[in-house]
């Protein structure tokens, strides 16, 4: 099975190529999904935030206030570095269950869509990883028209991450998102077809399709070893 990263900044167009990526029938796994479910109410997650953070965080449903606790994080490294920390292990374990979800079901490839792909290290497990770039100038125009952010607020949400010129020097694709939609879809078919290619032999063997061949050839192979026992 082919492990797709796909990963990027605030307002770069990530979210746009994950949805081509599901229109053009490539399963992914949505890391802020996952994280969504992750801060359900009662849930492990939402009981170590809450016992970090305060129940000032809460709604009046004792959900968790994500917008309030976004602009908590966004204004501080200790919070924001606090909250990855508490996070990270829900979130990894409900990746690779969303990833087994998708093995079971025979899919070839799929794509994990997870903003922190290199700070919580899931870039070791992705081959390739694509990573949507666009200029921090477009992006905090992009941002403060979308959210209504000042300057100030959308700088600090672009710099409380991993500069995207740095993921970019870690990718094995990068996608140039400075434009329209129309010349981001032409790279993203590039980037498709490049997907869709043949699986490497070690990435079949990873497929259910090559565990089942796999357990198949075990299988046969006991068989003839029994008959030769019997034989002799």
């Amino acid at each position: 099975m082919r492990i797709v990263g796909l990963t990027g900044g605030i307002a770069s167009g990530k979210s746009t190529v994950s949805n081509l990526f599901k229109a053009n029938g490539i399963p992914v796994v949505d890391a802020d999904v996952v994280a969504r479910n992750v801060l359900k109410k009662g849930s492990g997650g939402w009981k170590r935030v809450v016992a970090a953070f305060g129940e000032e965080i809460l709604l009046p449903s004792r959900e968790v206030d994500r917008p309030k606790l976004g602009q908590m994080v966004f204004s501080s490294d200790s919070k924001r570095q606090l909250l990855n920390k508490l996070m990270a292990p829900y979130i990894s374990s409900g990746i690779f269950w969303e990833i087994l979800k998708q093995w079971a079901k025979g899919a070839k490839v799929i794509v994990v869509d997870i903003p922190l792909l290199f700070e919580v290290k899931m870039d070791k497990w992705t081959k390739p990883i694509v990573v949507v770039w666009v200029s921090q100038e477009i992006q905090l125009k992009r941002l403060m028209e979308r959210d209504g952010l000042s300057e100030e607020d959308a700088r600090n949400r672009v710099m409380a991450q991993m500069s995207l010129d740095l993921k970019r020097s870690k990718a094995d694709v990068v996608i140039e998102n400075n434009g329209g939609l129309d010349d981001l879809k032409q790279q993203f078919d590039k980037v498709l077809s490049e997907i869709r290619r043949p699986l490497t032999w070690t990435e079949f063997w990873r497929s259910r399709q090559g565990a089942f061949s796999v357990l198949g050839l075990l299988t046969s192979g006991l068989v003839v070893c029994k008959q030769f026992n019997m034989g002799s």
